[in-house]
């Protein structure tokens, strides 16, 4: 059986991709569920160029449409981001994707949980999404999407991989 083409944030296959030069290698993702899946991995950050090491980001503004900004410089990287962003998932297309994990509160990848400072005076903060995973989501509605935090939750776990095969079997019946 061929394996299914799932996307997933860079770090968890253990690749130092990090603001900090590190990686989050996931084990379960990568022995167990890498057995079922074939990983398609994406770095937003260091697609679009920032190095590794970089300075950290957050997200600030309105949680609907934030900005990204570097933490101590204040550099604003959100127009930077969005560029790659719009390029790579006009190009996702071809992978054929059944499925995408992301890397949980990170300001590119978050998919609910990303802190997004809405105002920076007192520091106020909400939950929000991370720029790639908002413009995948908005691009790609009806593939299957989680986080490493969730696959961490039998139930969860189990609704995505279904969702997964599932979405790859209506992709076969439209060809």
């Amino acid at each position: 059986m061929e394996k299914l083409k799932i996307g997933i944030s860079s770090c968890l296959l253990g690749n130092k991709v990090r603001y900090d030069g590190n990686h989050k290698f996931d084990h379960f993702i990568t022995e167990t569920l890498g057995r079922i899946f074939q990983y398609v991995p994406f770095c937003p950050e260091v697609g679009s160029g920032l190095p590794i090491p970089r300075e950290t980001m957050h997200l600030v503004g309105d949680p609907s449409f934030p900005h990204l900004l570097t933490t101590r410089t204040q550099i604003d990287l959100t127009e930077r981001l969005i560029r790659y962003t719009e390029t790579t998932l006009n190009s996702i297309s071809s992978e054929n994707l059944s499925g995408f994990i992301f890397k949980s509160k990170s300001p590119s990848c978050g998919l609910f949980d990303t802190l997004v400072i809405t105002t920076p005076n007192d520091g106020t903060v909400k939950r929000g999404t991370g720029l790639f995973a908002a413009a995948f989501t908005k691009k790609f509605p009806f593939i299957p999407v989680t986080d490493e935090k969730q696959l961490q939750d039998l139930p969860l776990r189990e609704k995505f991989i279904e969702q997964v095969f599932a979405f790859s079997k209506c992709q076969d019946l439209k060809q």
